[in-house]
């Protein structure tokens, strides 16, 4: 019996309309109540995940920023990393030059943005962002940069990809956690290794883990956890990358919970 289930959130635990539907949040209450440990796993920004661990109620471990932050069940900040201030300006350098991109930084508790995008517009219900100058960037306390393109061009990230690894080898950990998302953390940081070192404080060891996602930046996470959960809606290149993994249904039926009575739930 695993002792802690992580789980990524958007296009896993939540549904394409960004909810935790009532029938989760009951099986996870009865998990918690068992015993078990949920831990959140997302790429997404902490103050925004907090409301959502309120809504459901349980004390739980987030792991935001793919890994670079982690905030234990009173919301203390238990570990962060940043990106370092030289490939911040180095990546803002390469990034000016091509004006169909908007370039997004998770900076302490602050959502930053280069410029509005009529066509897709950034909105979360509970956390808003501000605007910042990419010719006089921030470069301290950034746990995230991610970039989207304005037509939503895959093909056209997956070349800002190879470019980013090229010019940073060693300095940085870049991944999709959607098609139209390409995000920077800091070497070495990751939600697998975030995992790590949650299931470490509390007495046991990954393989006592089960986790589930549907993006690369799942990618560490499902492959070092005891067992790594892909949904059945994951982009083909994460099926690809881990050929051995178990895949399940759609976030939309709420797969994840289903997959916790049938194996978790005593």
């Amino acid at each position: 019996m695993y002792k802690i289930a992580a789980s990524d959130l958007d296009g896993t635990l939540l549904t394409s309309e960004h909810q935790i539907l009532p029938f989760t949040k009951q099986v996870l209450t009865q998990l918690h109540s068992q015993g078990t440990d949920f831990i959140f796993a997302t790429g997404r920004h902490h103050i925004d995940v907090a409301h959502m661990r309120e809504q459901l109620g349980i004390p739980a471990f987030m792991i935001t920023s793919n890994g670079a932050r982690v905030h234990n069940c009173e919301n203390e900040i238990i570990f962060k990393r940043n990106i370092a201030p030289e490939v911040i300006a180095g990546m803002m350098e390469m990034f000016r030059s091509d004006l169909e991109i908007q370039v997004h930084l998770y900076r302490n508790d602050d959502w930053l943005i280069s410029k509005e995008d009529p066509n897709n517009p950034c909105t979360q219900e509970n956390f808003s962002y501000g605007l910042f100058d990419i010719n006089n960037p921030p470069l301290e306390n950034i746990a995230k940069i991610f970039i989207k393109h304005q037509d939503q061009n895959h093909e056209k990230l997956v070349i800002w990809e190879n470019k980013i690894k090229a010019a940073f080898a060693g300095q940085t950990h870049v991944t999709f956690s959607s098609p139209n998302c390409l995000e920077m953390m800091d070497a070495g940081v990751s939600k697998g290794h975030a995992l790590d070192a949650i299931a470490k404080m509390k007495g046991y060891a990954l393989k006592d883990c089960i986790a589930f996602g549907d993006g690369m930046n799942d990618f560490e996470m499902l492959s070092m956890a005891g067992k790594g959960v892909i949904m059945g809606s994951a982009h083909h290149k994460v099926k690809s990358a881990l050929p051995g993994n178990e895949i399940i249904g759609h976030c939309d039926d709420q797969a994840v919970a289903h997959y916790l009575v049938k194996h978790l739930l005593k």
